[in-house]
């Protein structure tokens, strides 16, 4: 326990006719924990809490969430204040170093980050060796794990080194993440420029090409600027705490990356707003216009789910969602947004805000809801929802990686478990095996 905690009165637990104290302690936001740390060695005694869902598994001082208000906050800051008044870049810059930057600090921090932007030219040859139609994930978690032999990392990481290598990542991740793309799809791969700010450049990158510009909305650059500052950081969710474990055994910095990359990829954590347009398409299909799908989501005995709705952590509402919504509705509202989708998410929104089954259940739009259709509106095809997910992602999982090397009480993750398997049994020759 460090000295940014408050001691509280000790807990008592009793087992049996013994009775062991166990240090409580309270964090600067009011969040109370009982500390374990020493409980098997007290008692012969572990804690059983399947998916950690009840485990504090570290001190961090990047993310705060209190689920039940709707609030999120980087560093401190509100979210809904800086979607509103920062940039990706300068929310990156307040995860890694704790501080919003002055104006030098950002042009430095903003000049790095482009002169880090180019990969290796060698590490072409291993975007020719993906089969054409490779899903751009699989693509990018293999690409950034092999950044440790073009980047080599010293056995002693100091400061400046350091701070290099996080720029590297946070910088890269976008070129490889469209390089990825123009590879699934068979185009030249368009280099990065330095002309162009950080989400500028990643969707020039993704959409141009050698025989046409990409003229650049402002709306569609805000949003996914946007997008990319409100998936920066969440807390120790599934691919966080897979960065904080892969890291707590000082595997190299791109290793720790990739497996966060590995986590995000499933569809109950970054795959969700794909999964949201994928029901969209399907209510399209059948010719329906949402209606007789939300009937059959309320019905218990149907199969259908409304994605992209309620939250885990969230109870009554998610924050990031309230920010995206008007995002989203600017673009939807552009001329020339003409999609059947739009309508139909535009039905569906409207009855979980409206019905009474939707909202005693606490079913209200989420962040997947609206970056889903924001994405669409972009023009970033489905397969590479979640791969724009890891670009605001990374600034988040390496601050946590830089909090977590620099603590004191850093330890390699071990969790124990409860075993239900066979018990001794007396090993028998093949020929004696029933």
């Amino acid at each position: 326990m460090t000295d940014k905690l408050q001691p509280l009165h000790p807990a008592t637990l009793t087992l049996g006719d013994k009775s062991y104290s166990l240090p409580t302690c309270e964090g600067v936001e009011g969040e109370k924990a009982i500390d374990i740390s020493k409980l098997r060695a007290q008692t012969g005694y572990i804690t059983l809490d399947e998916g950690y869902v009840n485990t504090g598994a570290c001190e961090s001082a990047i993310t705060y969430i209190d689920g039940d208000k709707g609030i999120l906050r980087y560093r401190g800051y509100a979210i809904e204040e800086l979607a509103e008044k920062s940039r990706f870049v300068e929310v990156a810059y307040l995860l890694l170093h704790g501080e919003l930057p002055q104006k030098e600090q950002l042009l430095q921090f903003s000049t790095r980050l482009n002169e880090s932007s180019i990969i290796h030219e060698d590490m072409h040859h291993f975007f020719n060796g993906f089969p054409r139609g490779s899903h751009p994930m699989g693509i990018l978690a293999t690409m950034v794990a092999s950044l440790s032999t073009f980047y080599p990392i010293p056995d002693e990481l100091d400061d400046a080194t350091e701070i290099q290598i996080v720029a590297n990542l946070v910088s890269q991740v976008r070129t490889i993440a469209a390089f990825s793309y123009k590879k699934s799809i068979g185009e030249p791969l368009i280099y990065p420029s330095y002309k162009l700010k950080y989400t500028r450049n990643f969707l020039n990158m993704m959409f141009a090409s050698p025989v046409r510009d990409y003229e650049l909305d402002e709306d569609i650059v805000r949003a996914i600027d946007m997008f990319f500052i409100l998936h920066a950081d969440h807390e120790q969710n599934c691919s966080t705490s897979s960065v904080r474990t892969a890291g707590s055994s000082l595997a190299n910095v791109y290793a720790v990356a990739s497996a966060g990359i590995c986590a995000l990829w499933g569809p109950r954590h970054g795959g969700a707003n794909q999964e949201v347009i994928q029901m969209l398409e399907k209510i399209h299909a059948e010719g329906g216009d949402g209606t007789e799908f939300i009937n059959q989501a309320k019905d218990k005995n149907s199969p259908s789910r409304l994605m992209g709705f309620g939250h885990r952590v969230y109870k009554n509402f998610d924050p990031r969602a309230v920010v995206l919504k008007k995002q989203c509705d600017k673009l939807l509202n552009k001329a020339g947004m003409t999609d059947p989708l739009f309508d139909i998410a535009r039905r569906l929104e409207e009855c979980a805000l409206k019905d009474d089954y939707f909202i005693s259940r606490k079913l209200y739009p989420n962040v997947d809801f609206y970056s889903g259709l924001i994405l669409r509106a972009a023009g970033i095809p489905t397969n590479m929802f979640t791969v724009l997910f890891a670009i605001g992602r990374m600034p988040g999982w390496l601050a946590h990686w830089r909090e977590m090397l620099h603590s004191k009480q850093v330890t390699i993750t071990r969790p124990r478990q409860i075993y239900v398997g066979e018990t001794l049994r007396a090993y028998q020759d093949i020929d004696q095996r029933s």
